[in-house]
C-alpha cells in the first residue's frame, strides 16, 4: 500500500503541474494514465462502475467525479484531482485542488487553503481509540468556522484491496460515534469543502456532482494508516496547493 499510495501522490503531484490555463482535461487524464502504468501499476477508476476515465478532473462548481473530457482550464479556474493507483493487488487514493494560472480571488486561496488543513484536522483523530466520527466532527467544525461548508453526499472510506471498503469516514457529524480506529486500518480522509451550500445534484451523465448554488468547490484527499502512534499518510510526498 506504500508503494500504490506513493505512485499515486507521483501522479496527482504531475497532474496538478498539467492543470494550467490552456490545457483540456482530457490531455491531463492521459497524461496521467500514462505516468501510472510507466509505475508498472493500474488505474483503478477506469471501468470502476462504469466509469471512463483515469482520473476525476473537477472543475470549479463540480465537487467530485468530473469525467474528462473537451474542457478547456481557464485562467482562475478550481482544477480538483481526485484518482487511485492498483500496485500489487492493493490500493492508494488520494486528491487536491489546484489553481489553474492566478487565483481568481482571496477566496478561492482560503477555499485551498482551509480544505487542506481540515484534512489535517481530522488526522489529529486518527488514532488508536479514537472513533471515525471524531474524525468526521473535527472537519466539520474546522470548515464551518472559517466560513465553508462540508459536502455532505460524498465521505471518505476505507481502503486496501478495494477503492471502497468500511467505515465509511463522513465530513460531518457528532464525535464519539462509528467504527472504533485501531492499528493496522487503512482509510482515506478525504474533507469535500464549498464556498456556499453543501447540497449537490449529479449531472446527466451520472458522475459529475456540482454545488446546487453554483459555488465553487475544493476537495484534499490522502490515504491514511492507522498505527500505534502518530498516523502516517501513505500517499505522499504532498503537492504545494
Amino acid at each position: 500500500m506504500r508503494r500504490a499510495g506513493a505512485i499515486a501522490a507521483a501522479a496527482r503531484d504531475l497532474a496538478g503541474k498539467l492543470a494550467v490555463p490552456g490545457a483540456t482535461t482530457q490531455a491531463i487524464d492521459k497524461e496521467v494514465e500514462a505516468f501510472i502504468r510507466s509505475q508498472h501499476a493500474i488505474p483503478t477508476c477506469i471501468g470502476y462502475c462504469g466509469y471512463p476515465a483515469a482520473t476525476c478532473i473537477s472543475v470549479n462548481e463540480v465537487v467530485v467525479h468530473g469525467i474528462p473530457g473537451k474542457r478547456v482550464i481557464q485562467d482562475g479556474d478550481l482544477v480538483s484531482i481526485d484518482l487511485d493507483v492498483g500496485f500489487e493487488g492493493y490500493i492508494g487514493d488520494c486528491a487536491a485542488t489546484f489553481i489553474a494560472g492566478k487565483a481568481r480571488c482571496d477566496e478561492d486561496v482560503k477555499l485551498l487553503s482551509i480544505t487542506r488543513q481540515a484534512f489535517y484536522e481530522g488526522l489529529k483523530f486518527a488514532r488508536p481509540g479514537y472513533r471515525v466520527s471524531d474524525i468526521s466532527a473535527a472537519v466539520q467544525q474546522f470548515v464551518e468556522a472559517n466560513g465553508f461548508s462540508v459536502i455532505r453526499d460524498y465521505v471518505g472510506h476505507g481502503i486496501g484491496v478495494e477503492m471502497h471498503e468500511e467505515p465509511e469516514v463522513p465530513n460531518f457529524g457528532r464525535p464519539g460515534h462509528g467504527a472504533r480506529l485501531v492499528r493496522g486500518m487503512t482509510i482515506c480522509i478525504e474533507p469535500m469543502v464549498a464556498a456556499g451550500d453543501w447540497p449537490v445534484r449529479v449531472l446527466k451523465d451520472g458522475w459529475t456532482a456540482v454545488t446546487r448554488d453554483g459555488s465553487r468547490a475544493a476537495h484534499y484527499e490522502n490515504t491514511v494508516l492507522i498505527t500505534d502512534g502518530d498516523p502516517e499518510i501513505l500517499t505522499v510526498p504532498e503537492p504545494e496547493v
